[in-house]
């Protein structure tokens, strides 16, 4: 048994204790959380902020041997021809990056991952880890005829995930055709199924489904695809595909980078069970720009934390992701932030009976965070792990 004081305990679910004491058992679940030590154990005491292991709900394990190969701030299109033309490498290349990403994750305070797979080379890496993973089995297929070996090949490869929790999930808008979200929603209507998909990360994806110009002309064009069966949707990207989706589904809406208040609205008014993604630190590495997170802070939804992968980040560091919001949108507290990294994202992955919360019984991991000013966040702020 082991206790620990700080200046601050964050248990997310009360107001923080000043002067707090976190006691846990040799397996690191939680005995207490109180200002009062437990009769005879040491209490260690420790300057800064005790609270629980953070929740990653959005990365690209598999990607992590991108890191530092793609350029940065050239837009979302000349990024996904980077990476398609990157990613593929030697096999043990990318199953050693995806090792050494998993051990940063752990190292940084990530107790908990929702990480997409488009191939079984991450499994390795999961299989050995000491983290929680839910993987994400991704679909692409724009052109309709292509829809079902899309949907087949997902389905083929979850299960070489299991008996790891897993689901299978759409891409973006303008990669799945409607004949994919038909499938996807047809199988999330008759199986417990996560989604997780990219949600305007440009506005070349609205202006594609408004209008059928912009930048995506010229990627499909690359590809060599042929899609004139498209026809513009005359409504952003968000509107048109959100009648697609199951309603049964939990769904991670990731990035947001330009997803309007019109586009809230619309959400509000389906019957779909939407969470949002902000991933601060990819976007301005892709877009040079930053979602409208005031736009969610009201509206009752969900919100949670992602890193991206490293081949968007150079870091996947849920703490690196509160710092650039609080420096950008200095009104959101640090009790706001904790809450989207901890039981925001755990409640998402259906995991917070056990993560997400300093509470007795549960096993979230415990990290202290010092550098702070007070309780804002700074450059000097660091996170490291107790448990």
């Amino acid at each position: 048994m082991k206790s620990f004081r700080a200046d601050y305990v964050f248990s997310i679910i009360a107001d923080p204790i000043k002067n707090g004491i976190v006691t846990v058992d040799d397996e690191g679940k939680i005995i207490s959380v109180s200002t009062f030590a437990q009769p005879g154990v040491e209490v260690e005491q420790l300057n800064g902020i005790l609270c629980p292991g953070f929740v990653n709900t959005h990365c690209h394990v598999e990607l992590s041997h991108l890191q530092g190969q793609t350029q940065k701030g050239t837009g979302l299109v000349e990024f996904i021809k980077d990476v398609q033309k990157l990613r593929v490498a030697d096999d043990n290349a990318i199953a050693k990056a995806a090792a050494a990403a998993d051990q940063q994750m752990f190292d940084n305070g990530i107790v908990a991952v929702g990480d997409i797979s488009n191939s079984a080379n991450s499994l390795a890496a999961k299989q050995g880890s000491k983290l929680y993973y839910h993987t994400f089995i991704e679909m692409f297929s724009f052109l309709p005829e292509r829809a079902e070996i899309a949907f087949q090949n997902a389905l083929e490869l979850q299960k070489q995930f299991k008996p790891m929790a897993t689901s299978i999930t759409p891409h973006a808008p303008y990669s799945v055709s409607k004949e994919l979200f038909r499938l996807i929603k047809a199988y999330s209507d008759n199986y417990d199924n996560l989604l997780s998909m990219h949600n305007q990360e440009c506005e070349d994806e609205n202006k594609f489904y408004r209008y059928k110009n912009g930048k995506f002309i010229d990627l499909y064009e690359s590809f060599g695809m042929d899609i004139s069966y498209f026809k513009p949707q005359a409504r952003n990207s968000l509107q048109s595909i959100v009648p697609l989706l199951s309603s049964r589904s939990e769904i991670l809406m990731v990035h947001n980078t330009c997803t309007n208040l019109k586009d809230i609205y619309f959400v509000k008014r389906f019957d779909r069970k939407i969470n949002w993604c902000f991933c601060p630190n990819a976007n301005l590495y892709i877009e040079g720009r930053l979602p409208k997170v005031e736009l969610f802070l009201d509206e009752g939804f969900n919100l949670t934390l992602g890193t991206d992968s490293l081949a968007s980040n150079d870091k996947l560091c849920i703490l690196n992701e509160m710092r650039t919001l609080q420096g950008a949108f200095p009104s959101l507290t640090i009790a706001k932030l904790l809450e989207w990294g901890t039981i925001n994202g755990a409640r998402f992955l259906g995991i917070d009976d056990e993560y997400g919360t300093l509470e007795p019984g549960k096993t979230p991991g415990l990290n202290l965070l010092t550098g702070l000013d007070g309780l804002k966040i700074t450059p000097e702020t660091q996170v490291k792990r107790l448990l």
